[in-house]
C-alpha cells in the first residue's frame, strides 16, 4: 500500500499519456467533445465549487463524455460521506492527479550539500455527483439554467477587450506574430458563428502569452518544437472557451497536427500534463490582464 507522501508509480505519466494518445487515434480530441451534452459549459469542479486545472480538465473531461455525465462536479468517497451522503454500490471513480515536490539532499562535486526538489504525481479517486446518493441541493445535478447567447456572446466580446492583445483583422487565416506581437485574425463576418470566432481568437490568445516578456514559453530546443506550442495553445483555447461558456469546435486547419501530436506525445510521455500545464499558466496569464 502507498503511503500518502510517496511519488507516483513512475508509470502514471505513461497512463495518462497512453490515454490521450488512444482516443487521438480515434480522431477524438477530448478538449473538445464533452460539450456536445446538454450541460452547460463548465470546467470540472471540485466538491467545494473550485474549478479543476491542468491536465485533471482532460481527464475530468474525458470521463465525463465516456460516460455521459452532464453534472460538473466531482468528490472522493471520503468527500461524500462528510456530506452524509455515499457513492452508488458498484460505481467506478476517475483518476485525477496532485502535482508536487520531493526535496532530497544531495552531495554536489565539491562535497556541498544541495538541496535538490523533485516533481512528482500522486494519483487519487473522485467520482460525479451523478455516481452519489443522498447530497443536499447544494451538491445534487440541476439541469443548467437557459442562457441568452446574444447577452453571453457581448459578455465575452467584453472580456477579450479587456486583455490588451494587439489584434488585427484581415486575410483568411489567423495566427500569431511574435516579431511584431499581434494577432491575426479573419474579419468576424467570415466566421460560421460567434463561438467559432472567439474560440479562434483565444487559441491565438494563449500563442501571445508566451512571447519572452511574458511567460516566456519556448520549446526551440524540443523536437516537434511547433507541434508542441500548438498543443499547449489547442489545450489553453479549451480552458479559456469553458471558461467563458464557449463551445470550442475542432479547428479544420488544426486537423494536420494530430499526427504531430502522436509522435511527440509518444516520444515524451511527460509531455501532455507538462502541455497542460503551460495551457493553465497561459489562460492564468489572460484573466489576470483583463482584470488589471
Amino acid at each position: 500500500m502507498s503511503r500518502p507522501n510517496e511519488p507516483a508509480r513512475p508509470d502514471l505519466y505513461s497512463r495518462i499519456t497512453d490515454k490521450i494518445i488512444a482516443q487521438l487515434e480515434t480522431g477524438v480530441r477530448p478538449w473538445t467533445q464533452p460539450w456536445t451534452s446538454s450541460a452547460s459549459v463548465s470546467r470540472p469542479l471540485r466538491h467545494n465549487g473550485e474549478a479543476y486545472s491542468g491536465i485533471n480538465v482532460l481527464l475530468l473531461w474525458s470521463e465525463a463524455m465516456a460516460r455521459g455525465f452532464q453534472a460538473a462536479t466531482w468528490m472522493t468517497f471520503r468527500q461524500a460521506l462528510a456530506l452524509g451522503a455515499h457513492v452508488r454500490k458498484g460505481e467506478t471513480g476517475a483518476t485525477v492527479v496532485y502535482a508536487s515536490t520531493l526535496a532530497r539532499a544531495e552531495t554536489d562535486d565539491a562535497g556541498e550539500e544541495q538541496l535538490r526538489r523533485i516533481p512528482f504525481l500522486k494519483a487519487y479517486t473522485v467520482f460525479n455527483v451523478e455516481q452519489i446518493e443522498g447530497l443536499g441541493e447544494g451538491h445534487a445535478p440541476e439541469p443548467a439554467p437557459s442562457v441568452n447567447p446574444d447577452a453571453r456572446i457581448a459578455q465575452v466580446e467584453a472580456w477579450f477587450a479587456t486583455v490588451g492583445v494587439d489584434v488585427r483583422h484581415g486575410g483568411g487565416s489567423a495566427f500569431y506574430v511574435p516579431s511584431t506581437d499581434h494577432v491575426q485574425m479573419p474579419a468576424f463576418e467570415r466566421f460560421r458563428d460567434a463561438q467559432s470566432y472567439y474560440a479562434t481568437l483565444g487559441h491565438e490568445c494563449v500563442h501571445w502569452t508566451g512571447h519572452a516578456a511574458r511567460l516566456g514559453r519556448d520549446f526551440s530546443r524540443s523536437t516537434q518544437a511547433y507541434a508542441r506550442e500548438e498543443l499547449v495553445a489547442e489545450l489553453g483555447a479549451a480552458f479559456l472557451c469553458a471558461d467563458l461558456g464557449l463551445a470550442l469546435e475542432p479547428r479544420e486547419d488544426h486537423a494536420a497536427y494530430l499526427d504531430h501530436w502522436l509522435e511527440v506525445l509518444r516520444g515524451d510521455k511527460r509531455f501532455i500534463v507538462s502541455a497542460a500545464a503551460h495551457a493553465q499558466r497561459g489562460v492564468a496569464f489572460l484573466h489576470q490582464a483583463s482584470t488589471a
